[in-house]
């Protein structure tokens, strides 16, 4: 049986990106001149959510002060899962081909599958337990997590909607998402995902390392890319409910659950700079040549995990949303290039300007360190005979990358899946060689 005072969690946003926030759903639930009082307003419990080591410096730490119904240590034993479609450690993958890799998208579940069943692993780097490297899946979902919530141990989630809106229910408050936007849950906060069109896929990287941050803009100046004011984070929000409930714990790449006889999505107020928050793709300042040459794929640039090496990030979130291409007598599209990064790219909408087909919504491709790749035979002769006196718009397109220094290894099932496109090579072969040392 269920009980409940449940109070429905709204949207309701504060701007900023890794602000000092301080909110609350009750008036006087954020106790005041001290964290931890002796009593806490409203008969709640105060619990301190650490992001980051509690010594690292004042401008890198994450922590927020939650006040809740009840501690996150209320709960039964966790037990196992099975989970047979994720990786989390990537020693224990097959081999890495050097090939240039691209997958149709993964077909909608047959039988009922929330958004917590409906991850499989593609590829990653590194490993969950030395918090280091990262996961990338794709997810598709036909039902609604009903009764059930899931927290990950393992990194925080970066989620890139594809298809179908996601109603995130966190502890912290709830997050609208729709394709266009991207999602940011932090490492270990609790939360419940609804469908509100009935089903969804999209893309996730899992980042096991240091959190994802906005990049610094040197030359840049002040402003562009993406502004920390477009940024969302939930106002304080909470379910009151008792009854028969699930709790999901992901750790080391394994699935556990947990009976839990209430919501844990029970905070009332919280403040501090460890949360989850949304950003809209649409907004993003996009930077780019006005006078010759193609700059690199850095200027893109949406959010990055730091490493240990300085300008050698973990990942890079980087973006090719609809923009104008004014560069005269240069080659427009991405060049023919071989990098020591490796690249997983993914496409939420329309078609991507260096591909004229087989690359499609939903879809993903991998070039590893040093594969060679770029524009196919049909968009390299478009390009080199295109009257570049003129702009020309790059339109109804949103395609993404997730970039890592480290070779991003495919699992055994993105390696076998039937989606894997066999001929992928292919679209290079038509091109023909124009060298004539005769005639310069």
């Amino acid at each position: 049986m269920e009980s409940s005072t449940r109070r429905e969690i709204q949207p309701g946003y504060q701007s900023g990106f890794a602000n000092e926030f301080a909110t609350e759903a009750l008036p006087g639930a954020l106790p005041q001149g001290r964290n931890s009082p002796q009593r806490a307003p409203y008969g709640l419990y105060a619990e301190q959510l650490s992001g980051t080591a509690f010594t690292a410096p004042r401008g890198h730490n994450r922590r927020s002060w939650l006040y809740r119904i009840r501690p996150a240590a209320v709960h039964q034993p966790f037990t196992a899962l099975p989970s047979h479609r994720l990786v989390a450690n990537f020693a224990d993958v097959p081999p890495t081909p050097p090939n240039q890799l691209r997958w149709d998208p993964l077909p909608m579940p047959a039988e009922p599958t929330d958004f917590i069943d409906g991850w499989v692993t593609m590829a990653g780097n590194g490993a969950a337990e030395a918090m280091n490297g990262c996961a990338i899946h794709v997810y598709a979902a036909n039902q609604s997590m009903q009764d059930r919530y899931f927290y990950n141990a393992d990194g925080e989630l970066l989620i890139v909607p594809q298809a179908g809106r996601l109603s995130i229910f966190t502890e912290m408050g709830k997050l609208d998402v729709e394709p266009f936007e991207i999602a940011v849950i932090p490492r270990g906060v609790r939360f419940s995902v609804a469908l509100p069109d009935g089903r969804a896929s999209g893309y996730i990287c899992e980042n096991f390392g240091a959190q994802l941050r906005l990049p610094d803009l040197g030359p840049i100046g002040s402003n562009g890319l993406a502004n920390p004011r477009d940024f969302l984070t939930p106002h304080a929000a909470y379910e009151d409910r008792e009854g028969d409930f699930e709790l999901v714990a992901k750790m080391n790449g394994h699935l556990w659950r947990a009976d839990i006889d209430h919501s844990p999505l029970d905070v009332v107020a919280w403040h501090g700079n460890y949360a989850p928050y949304k950003y809209d793709l649409r907004h993003f300042n996009t930077i780019g040549s006005i006078s010759y040459d193609h700059p690199d794929p850095s200027i893109f640039l949406v959010l990055q995990s730091q490493s240990d090496t300085p300008g050698v990030d973990s990942i890079d979130f980087v973006i090719f949303p609809p923009r104008w291409l004014a560069a005269e007598d240069t080659f427009r599209p991405p060049w023919f290039h071989r990098n020591v990064a490796s690249e997983f790219m993914g496409l939420v909408h329309g078609a991507y300007d260096a591909k004229a087909e087989g690359f499609v919504p939903g879809g993903a491709s991998i070039h590893n360190c040093m594969s060679g790749h770029g524009p196919d035979a049909d968009t390299f002769e478009k390009a080199s005979n295109i009257d570049t006196s003129k702009p020309n718009k790059v339109d109804n397109t949103m395609a993404f990358m997730f970039e890592t220094r480290t070779l991003l290894k495919p699992t055994r099932f993105a390696l076998e899946t039937a989606q894997l496109q066999a001929h992928y090579f292919e679209c290079w072969q038509g091109l023909k060689k124009h060298f004539n040392p005769e005639q310069r």
